[in-house]
């Protein structure tokens, strides 16, 4: 299912970036990176995703995913919009795409989970901070 509208330069697709396109627009957004190795092994393990493409051009310009074992646990994923196409609603809209396919697919009471990186994104999506009951953490593979 594609997200078109005639007047609107854009399209949100369901399906996952190549993998070069994937850590370019990491890097564009300012994301730390991650090896080609490693997007090339994990994107096929995605549970869903989405891109957002500037129709005009081809070009992906966004994406998003979930990823999780799809019964118990998910987490919202690699969420980036380049920066000559920010402001435009792409980030509101690859998160509706994402939120559909949780609403369709995930059991009740599965765990829903993302590490922002902007404030007051997510909130509005339900997303609350996790402390103090817990806190996020994490380490990198050298």
């Amino acid at each position: 299912m594609a997200d078109t509208d005639e007047s609107d330069p854009y399209a949100i697709r369901e399906e996952l970036p190549e993998p070069e396109t994937f850590a370019h627009l990491r890097e564009a957004a300012g994301m730390s990176p991650r090896s080609l190795e490693g997007i090339e092994r994990g994107l096929p393990n995605s549970l869903f995703g989405v891109v957002a493409v500037h129709e005009p051009t081809g070009e992906v310009v966004g994406m998003g995913r979930i990823v999780g074992d799809g019964g118990t646990v998910y987490q919202i994923s690699d969420m980036a919009v380049h920066p000559d196409h920010q402001g435009q609603g792409l980030g509101t809209r690859i998160m509706e795409a994402l939120e559909r396919y949780l609403e369709e697919t995930a059991p009740s009471d599965a765990y829903v989970n993302l590490l922002a990186d902007v404030d007051g994104f997510y909130e509005r999506f339900g997303y609350e901070e996790t402390r103090p009951a817990s806190k996020g953490m994490y380490r990198r593979t050298e």
